[in-house]
């Protein structure tokens, strides 16, 4: 529940019976335990943006990959240079972010990037990691990543829409008779 929702640990405690110290304690001990647990299952993201291209598949398979910036809210910070560095104007509060690569047939995440601040754009942390991708892959993203072009055998991305060529009549010269 800790790491999928992020309560307060004061709502954590409540909700087990203990005090915030006590679920404090239990988090940090129990943390571990599910990293090691997810690793020898062969579950965990890969950190790495050089072993992207490494990761194992299917004979044959041809990847088809989705490369996304995921934010994250975090509290507001007390100091004011780094709410400056955590504040994303384009939804208005403070947040981490990462970049996450995704499997589209088997909808799992193959890559979790470092985690920076929510001011840096997607295309910026995308750079900063360098993943690097199998040489096949098709590889999809959103308007965010416009000018990324990592080396791969396609990259789908929406088009930008043109701004509207039609005018105001009155910005024109035009009269209103």
């Amino acid at each position: 529940m800790y790491t999928k929702t992020y309560p307060l640990q004061v709502v954590q405690g409540q909700l087990f019976g203990m005090s915030q110290s006590s679920a404090s304690e239990w988090i940090q001990r129990l943390l571990p335990v599910l990293v090691a647990a997810l690793d020898a299952l062969g579950v965990l993201p890969e950190r790495d943006g050089a072993q992207v291209a490494r990761q194992k598949r299917s004979r044959g398979e041809t990847p088809d990959l989705i490369v996304d910036g995921v934010e994250r809210r975090r509290l507001r910070p007390k100091d004011a240079k780094m709410q400056t560095i955590h504040y994303s104007g384009k939804k208005k509060g403070h947040f981490d972010k990462n970049v996450v690569v995704v499997h589209t047939r088997s909808k799992r995440v193959s890559y979790l990037s470092a985690t920076l601040p929510g001011s840096v754009h997607d295309k910026a942390l995308a750079d900063h990691a360098k993943v690097e991708y199998p040489k096949r892959t098709t590889l999809r993203s959103d308007l965010g990543f416009l000018g990324y072009a990592p080396t791969v055998r396609e990259h789908l991305q929406p088009k930008k829409s043109p701004r509207s060529r039609r005018s105001h009549p009155a910005r024109n010269g035009a009269t209103g008779s």
